[in-house]
């Protein structure tokens, strides 16, 4: 099943920047947008901030019973794998 999660937020430049994070197949995908750009960019490898927003939106989410504990419990592996640098 997929699970799609989009949010917006500023980058350092104070441009307005579009995320989103999918997850199919049991593996997440990230792409980002900032305003003006006709191309999305695809991220192997996502930005730390960009896994600690999506856990806080997962957990919320889980929380009003919108996503899986899996969902949540893969993030966290995602972050520790980002923080350890593997």
């Amino acid at each position: 099943m997929r699970s799609q999660h989009i949010w917006t937020d500023r980058n350092q430049h104070g441009q307005k920047r579009e995320v989103r994070a999918t997850k199919f197949g049991g593996v997440w995908r990230f792409q980002a947008k900032t305003a003006g750009d006709l191309d999305w960019t695809y991220y192997d490898s996502p930005l730390l901030e960009d896994l600690l927003t999506l856990k806080e939106i997962i957990v919320r989410k889980y929380q009003r019973r919108r996503a899986s504990a899996e969902d949540v419990g893969s993030v966290e592996k995602l972050i520790q794998e980002e923080k350890t640098g593997e």
